[in-house]
């Protein structure tokens, strides 16, 4: 991110413009352009060899850059603010690295890693510790009103977008779109006043990110830490254990990127695991973002802190880099298990508040199988003449989703089967269970539901990247008149409401674990709001899932964890291999895409 120079001339003259214009922003208190120009003036120095007053430079802009984040209240805001200053943050990782590389002892890469650290999640983890003190409580209830007010008029306004009799109506549909951002804005102020209303928001400490000691304090003795920073110059991995610290330098954003589509490409195509071009594809991303670290993976449990465009990428499905076959493959959730964390500090803060709190005393809550149309057998008591649900999964229903011109969204029975499969190992006293028009807006809003340490809602999840607070999952769409219900999604604004006391949350459904990726946040969506709400840990997926593939994963998964035989992450990688020891479910698409999402322990 150098600047560039025609000459030597240019550089002084460059000197001599910022050191001149400084003192007078300073005067003037243009906090912003202060920063900026120490930012130059940081490239300028590193440009010109001198390292150690570069970082003088940086270290300087990044204080103003901290405190002017914080004259922002709204999360939005604050957000989009840190987004367009994580050049800050990469320049000086790039050049802690530099004088690490010049002074190897001196504990420059240290310093990166820490950096690193505290450019992530930073909203997250403070919407954590608002979460801990309960920051709704004590909050005027006309606000509370107002908000679910306004979660409704969007509601309602989303059903027009999508109603059919709208599609080709452009300025009908560009009307609409300026009314629900409208909304959204709506919605997005009112949450900031509620949170600055709160009688505890005044005394909320907010977490410090944590530094390399503190991380190594989170960790244990079977737990590798690998932490990514992707840059548009160069890259870096860090790897930690509680007693060692490694630093890698890999190659720069847009390469990793283009190998990482070609690997999300190799796990949906329809070549035969063993094809060496699909194992190929499957094992260069291994190669490039893995194999540095290879000597230290044994067979640890792997927590993961993905950057940029590995943040959709199944870990579980790289190739180990440990087996020196580049045409074959072997996935890396054979010896090790995968967890992926959004930052260590978010990890921490979740910690403290679930140590304070006592266990659920019940096991497991179930919503599956919803009603999603009005011509449901269901409803009309007929069943259809032809029977296209038999064979219909969740990427059906994806398409059918994104489609503004659908007349209504196929059931999926395997969600049923799976619910069941997974309930008849409890007794009826220790689950509860919703299917069919009961698989709605009240249940999974019930309070009652805090009661129970794992929820699994087996239906669909909609993303949306553009505006988060849209992103959700499908609830029952009629009732039992077949009439449009007035709330037919949890969307992540409903989810921000809940009040849970989870030790897992599992969203069996498509996408889930996408959402706005915004730099220096990660992906803002549903799992974010569903930590926010009090579950420990989610599970959630990367695409758009085979509904027959999930309903053999879940049941394994589920039993594994329901027995407390298994840690969560244990669970999951042992009902991953189940599939992949099988000659019908092998392909990583099956199985891949559930990741879990939050504390290992």
């Amino acid at each position: 991110m150098g600047l560039v120079y025609d000459s030597l001339g240019d550089k002084q003259k460059a000197f001599q413009f910022y050191n001149q214009s400084l003192p007078l922003l300073i005067e003037v208190g243009d906090k912003e352009k202060q920063a900026k120009i120490l930012l130059n003036l940081a490239n300028l120095k590193r440009d010109t060899g001198k390292l150690k007053e570069s970082l003088k430079q940086i270290q300087s802009a990044i204080k103003i850059v901290e405190n002017l984040r914080q004259t922002y209240t709204n999360k939005n805001l604050q957000s989009t603010y840190f987004a367009t200053v994580q050049d800050y943050y990469q320049f000086y990782i790039n050049l802690l690295m530099e004088l690490h590389k010049k002074y190897p002892s001196s504990g420059y890469n240290t310093g990166a890693f820490n950096i690193s650290e505290r450019q992530r999640a930073r909203s997250l983890v403070e919407l954590l510790a608002e979460a801990n003190a309960n920051i709704r409580k004590g909050i005027n209830p006309k606000l509370l009103e107002e908000e679910q007010l306004i979660l409704g008029k969007i509601e309602a306004l989303q059903k027009q977008m999508q109603a059919p009799s709208n599609n080709n109506d452009k300025a009908k549909l560009e009307k609409l779109q300026q009314e629900n951002d409208n909304l959204l804005n709506q919605y997005r102020e009112l949450v900031d006043k509620i949170r600055t209303s709160s009688p505890q928001y005044a005394a909320i400490q907010y977490p410090q990110p944590l530094e390399l000691k503190q991380i190594q304090q989170q960790l244990d003795k079977d737990t590798l830490l690998l932490q990514y920073s992707l840059g548009k110059d160069r890259s870096y991995l860090w790897a930690v254990t509680p007693d060692s610290f490694n630093t890698y330098e890999l190659p720069k954003s847009s390469e990793i990127e283009l190998v990482a589509e070609d690997f999300r490409g190799a796990i949906t195509d329809s070549l035969p695991i063993t094809h060496p071009a699909k194992a190929t594809k499957l094992n260069k991303l291994s190669q490039m973002i893995l194999a540095p670290v290879a000597n230290l993976l044994g067979k640890k449990r792997l927590a993961i802190v993905a950057d940029s465009s590995l943040q959709t990428i199944p870990f579980a499905a790289l190739a180990d880099p440990t087996i020196k076959a580049p045409k074959s493959y072997q996935p890396l959730m054979v010896n090790h298990e995968i967890v992926n964390l959004p930052s260590v500090t978010a990890i921490a803060t979740q910690r403290q508040r679930f140590n304070n709190g006592s266990k659920a005393p019940k096991t497991l809550a179930v919503l599956a199988d919803p009603i999603f149309d009005a011509t449901d057998s269901r409803v009309t008591g007929k069943e259809p003449s032809l029977a296209p649900e038999l064979n219909l999964d969740r990427s059906t229903l994806q398409r059918a989703l994104k489609n503004t011109k659908r007349n209504g969204m196929p059931r999926l029975k395997g969600t049923r089967a799976e619910a069941e499969e997974i309930l008849a190992t409890l007794s009826s006293q220790d689950a509860i269970h919703a299917y069919d028009y009961d698989a709605n807006y009240s249940f999974v809003t019930n309070p009652e539901l805090k009661k129970y340490r794992f929820l699994l809602f087996a239906t669909h999840g909609i993303v949306d990247t553009t505006n988060p607070e849209l992103s959700g999952i499908v609830l029952s769409q009629v009732d039992k008149q077949g009439k449009p219900v007035e709330k037919g999604y949890l969307r992540l604004g409903d989810i921000f409401n809940l009040d849970l006391g989870a030790e897992l949350v599992v969203l069996s459904a498509c996408d889930t674990g996408l959402g706005k990726d915004i730099k220096g946040e990660g992906l803002v969506g549903l799992t974010r709001g569903l930590m926010y709400a009090g579950s420990k840990r989610a599970v959630v997926s990367l695409w758009q899932v085979s509904d027959e593939g999930t309903s053999k994963l879940m049941p394994i998964f589920y039993k594994a964890v329901l027995e407390g035989k298994a840690p969560f992450p244990v669970a999951l990688r042992e009902a991953q291999l189940q599939l992949w020891q099988s000659k019908e479910w092998q392909s990583p698409y099956y199985w891949a895409a559930f990741t879990l999402q939050g504390d290992w322990k």
